[in-house]
């Protein structure tokens, strides 16, 4: 055997430089959405709340946010996640969410995830059945409810913030689609609900429609932004945004399942899961129109098939809305463990994005 390739097999340890910032993660995903959890290496941020630590985090930190999400570590559909205190000694943590367009609210995915997490890495006392843990993401807090038989977390459901309707069946003229019926809801953020059934497309919600649903779904976006006024939380101005664009079709698959979204998010991300937020408006949604009740159990699939359970726990008047406390159900798994290092000398180190 010649000395290179001895060294090759002796030698599996690099050692960064002093002046590298090195960052530790663990990856997972949701029903085939990823998620980065940052779990070391990050600079401290300050705040007295998940809402001031998101602010802080975007006005000093934000090349971390594109080193991490976009390439070469990262992909145009990357998400991740950073760990914070929570905003008082009632939650476990904190959590802000990372995207390719910044910070998003409130992401369903990252909660089943993260709190999958909390059981395998022993953050929690864990014990046989339901393990409850409190979150409190930029939206508000969660609650979620990782479920654990024989030492191993079988599912994750949670509770989701007040979810409420804003309209329904509204309009807007968008440039190559003509007039377009959505609605609009908030499931810890602010979707546009495109029903398939209600709107003469052309395109469908399989994998081959990938980048049609990416370009009609931002000019869906942009075009609700542009003409819809009420995109407002009652309470939180850093909240009033329009998330993302989700189409629906109601028609059961082949699969059996109630219904498929595919969320187009962020700067056209798609999801590759049901969408835990866009679940928890559609809750809402349906409770208006009478379609659910508290007894009954949604199941909603994605554009990989990955499926989440979605049901309504209660309901509650929430600012000027009669909101509903949603309940999302799925399962997250670990992918890989990672040390991500940034050369400061690297003209690439705060990444970039091909699609």
């Amino acid at each position: 055997m010649n000395n290179t390739y001895q060294n090759i097999l002796d030698k599996t340890n690099f050692e960064a430089p002093k002046d590298w910032l090195q960052i530790k993660t663990i990856d997972m995903h949701t029903g085939g959405e990823p998620l980065r959890v940052i779990i070391g290496g990050f600079p401290e941020l300050k705040g007295n709340s998940v809402l001031e630590y998101r602010r802080y985090c975007k006005d000093n930190f934000d090349y971390l946010r594109t080193s991490l999400m976009f390439e070469p570590r990262g992909h145009a559909d990357m998400y991740g996640c950073l760990l914070l205190p929570p905003n008082d000694d009632e939650g476990d943590f904190g959590i802000l969410f990372l995207h390719n367009e910044g910070y998003s609210t409130m992401c369903g995915h990252a909660i089943i995830a993260i709190s999958t997490l909390a059981v395998e890495m022993k953050w929690i006392d864990v014990k046989e059945g339901d393990n409850i843990i409190k979150i409190d993401a930029p939206c508000g807090r969660i609650t979620a409810f990782a479920h654990v038989k024989n030492g191993k977390v079988t599912s994750v459901r949670f509770h989701c913030v007040p979810s409420f309707v804003v309209g329904l069946d509204r309009t807007v003229n968008v440039e190559g689609l003509g007039k377009v019926t959505y609605d609009l809801a908030y499931g810890g953020a602010f979707y546009a609900y495109i029903d398939m059934a209600k709107n003469n497309f052309g395109f469908n919600l399989k994998p081959e429609s990938y980048r049609t649903l990416i370009a009609k779904g931002m000019k869906i976006k942009h075009a609700v932004m542009k003409a819809d006024k009420e995109i407002l939380h009652p309470f939180e101005d850093d909240l009033s945004f329009l998330y993302g664009t989700i189409f629906i079709d109601n028609n059961k698959q082949v699969s059996g399942n109630d219904s498929r979204n595919v969320c187009v998010f962020a700067e056209g991300e798609v999801d590759r899961c049901p969408t835990g937020s866009g679940v928890s408006g559609r809750m809402a949604i349906h409770k208006s129109r009478n379609e659910i009740g508290f007894d009954e159990t949604m199941t909603i699939e994605s554009i990989t098939n990955s499926v989440f359970k979605g049901s309504v726990v209660s309901e509650e008047d929430f600012g000027p809305f009669k909101a509903v406390i949603p309940q999302v159900e799925g399962t997250a798994y670990i992918t890989g463990i990672q040390t991500f290092v940034i050369d400061p000398n690297d003209p690439m180190k705060d990444g970039f994005i091909l699609r």
